[in-house]
């Protein structure tokens, strides 16, 4: 099987705060918030005012001295509980999952979705840009990890 054509594996990871779901929305509800705990997110312009259903955006994204700019479009938006927005170059979904705990806690989940597969272009330049689609997700990954760590350190310091 080729790279092109390997299946892509859903990523997910979830991390306890210390803080309402309400606050946590707060901060992960907005696209142009991305930047602050993202580990590819370097800037986010979202048409319109405050973030909500259908929100479009251009996000500039960088990886080392590579940038990159792909388009978004949130297609979830439940206040306080889920929010998925959709990647129009890739057709990855980002997901936050929030649930609240007992104690008044958050448990939060970030989760890539791939239910309609990568696109040809995607795969053709994560081959020839990232080192393939397996070592990309394993980077990806860990970059999940990463953004929910920042995210529970901005919720918490308010």
């Amino acid at each position: 099987m080729s790279p092109e054509s390997a299946p892509v594996d859903t990523i997910e990871s979830s991390i306890e705060i210390d803080a309402p779901p309400a606050r946590v929305w707060e901060v992960v509800s907005e696209v142009r918030n991305a930047p602050q705990w993202s580990t590819q997110a370097y800037q986010v312009v979202a048409l319109g005012g405050r973030t909500t259903a259908g929100t479009r955006a251009l996000n500039i994204n960088r990886r080392g001295p590579l940038f990159w700019p792909t388009t978004s479009r949130v297609v979830e938006f439940e206040p306080g509980r889920r929010f998925a927005n959709r990647i129009t170059e890739n057709t990855t979904v980002w997901v936050f999952e929030l649930d609240p705990l007992p104690g008044g806690g958050t448990r939060l989940t970030e989760r890539r979705e791939v239910p309609s597969g990568l696109t040809f272009i995607s795969t053709f330049l994560t081959e020839k840009l990232f080192g393939g689609q397996p070592s990309f997700t394993k980077e990806m990954d860990r970059g999940v990890s990463t953004s929910l760590k920042r995210i529970k350190a901005l919720v918490e310091q308010g």
